[in-house]
């Protein structure tokens, strides 16, 4: 067995470099097409674990119609970043993401309850404009959850 520390693996993944400029904390307001009229206020904060192998995001609504969520970003080298997602409701989902030429995205394709989302990057980096889709069953897409994200 080594005597090698799990620390030593705890350094920088350049793959996700791209990501750093979310690295912050970050004020949200949010609306969902079903609930009309209504805006929720959030926090985010995203910040790199195990120095910079990996990258979390949290979230919180002081809404209670928008669950407290987490999300842990990876990468296998790829363009592609790997986001598991877990929720206070106890919902865990695995979506692709990307991000280039200042637009952020991340996906998942499911039977029953596909989604994708896409992130503006703007401002010097100082505001993200995200507008989702959802598809249930296969059916057509229709709108999400769509956020605004203020640098703090």
């Amino acid at each position: 067995m080594s005597n090698h520390s799990v620390s030593a693996a705890a350094k920088p993944n350049r793959a996700l470099e791209p990501l750093s400029i979310l690295i912050g904390e970050w004020s949200t307001i949010g609306k969902h097409p079903l609930i009309p009229g209504v805006t929720f206020p959030g926090h985010t904060s995203f910040k790199w674990l195990e120095s910079g192998a990996f990258l979390m995001m949290h979230s919180e609504s002081e809404a209670q119609e928008i669950p407290a969520r987490i999300a842990i970003f990876g990468s296998d080298g790829s363009d592609e970043y790997t986001m598991l997602y877990f929720d206070e409701r106890g919902i865990s989902r695995k979506y692709l993401s990307t991000l280039e030429d200042n637009t952020w995205s991340w996906w998942r394709h499911d039977p029953v309850f596909s989604q994708r989302f896409t992130g503006k990057i703007i401002n010097q980096g100082n505001t993200i404009i995200v507008k989702g889709n959802m598809s249930r069953n296969g059916s057509s897409w229709e709108g999400d959850l769509e956020l605004t994200y203020t640098r703090i």
